[in-house]
């Protein structure tokens, strides 16, 4: 069997953008920054205006819309990282990825993303002035993202920050509200709902993609936190998403 390299996922899926362009803007939204934003929004025309954007769809309204989704989970993974709290970001995420799959034309969709990104960087502008998340803490969710499709511990995470294991468990927990074995899980998960969504990748490969111990794992840890079997889920999900491209 074939492993999936959750990265060589992200690589098929994303724009093909220039890379250093692609992640400076994602660090605006990140840092709150507005302005910068604002003045984006105002210049461009929206996505593919300036060229170099890969072909998911032939269809170019869906085009567009695959690579908005995608940007909508960077955007959500860097606004984390900065210290969104993850079910916020993940609630925004979810809900602008239903309004993607709502609407239907090029302008409305290059609108929608121009809104989407505003709406971020001023809720991250906001976090800014208020409490966030601790150096030591926003390594730990970069590194578990970084790494989502191998196995991590908190002893790996601990030596990446340079604490004493114990130390970080409990700092993670306070500012987090859940151990990092849970948010680890849970980081997994989401990840797989998101392949399980948007790609016809087999169950064995999402499961061994994302460094789970087996199939059967996978399944299990999977309808412990959703409810759901992978199947269920893609069932439900991938025919609404995308109908019929499944």
């Amino acid at each position: 069997m074939k492993k999936l390299n959750y990265e060589k996922f992200m690589e098929r899926e994303v724009v093909h953008a220039p890379y250093e362009r692609e992640l400076s803007f994602y660090e605006w939204v990140k840092q709150g920054d507005v302005e910068k934003i604002r003045k984006w929004a105002d210049e461009t025309e929206g996505m593919g205006s300036e060229g170099g954007m890969g072909v998911l769809s032939q269809n170019p309204v869906r085009n567009i819309s695959y690579h908005i989704i995608i940007s909508i989970a960077m955007i959500t993974r860097f606004c984390i990282e900065g210290g969104m709290d993850p079910e916020t970001a993940y609630g925004l995420s979810d809900m602008y990825i239903q309004t993607v799959d709502e609407t239907h034309s090029i302008p409305e969709l290059n609108s929608l993303l121009k809104q989407l990104c505003m709406d971020y960087a001023k809720r991250m502008q906001k976090l800014k002035k208020e409490k966030v998340y601790s150096k030591n803490v926003v390594q730990c969710i970069d590194y578990i993202y970084q790494h989502i499709g191998e196995r991590v511990t908190a002893q790996m995470l601990a030596d990446h920050c340079g604490l004493h294991v114990n130390y970080l468990s409990r700092l993670f927990k306070k500012e987090m509200g859940q151990t990092i074995s849970e948010y680890i899980r849970r980081s997994k998960i989401d990840t797989a709902k998101n392949m399980l969504k948007y790609s016809s990748y087999s169950y064995s490969d999402i499961a061994a993609g994302l460094a789970f111990s087996s199939q059967s794992h996978f399944t299990h840890v999977f309808r412990e936190e959703t409810k759901m079997t992978p199947r269920q889920y893609r069932d439900h999900y991938y025919r609404t998403n995308w109908g019929e491209e499944k």
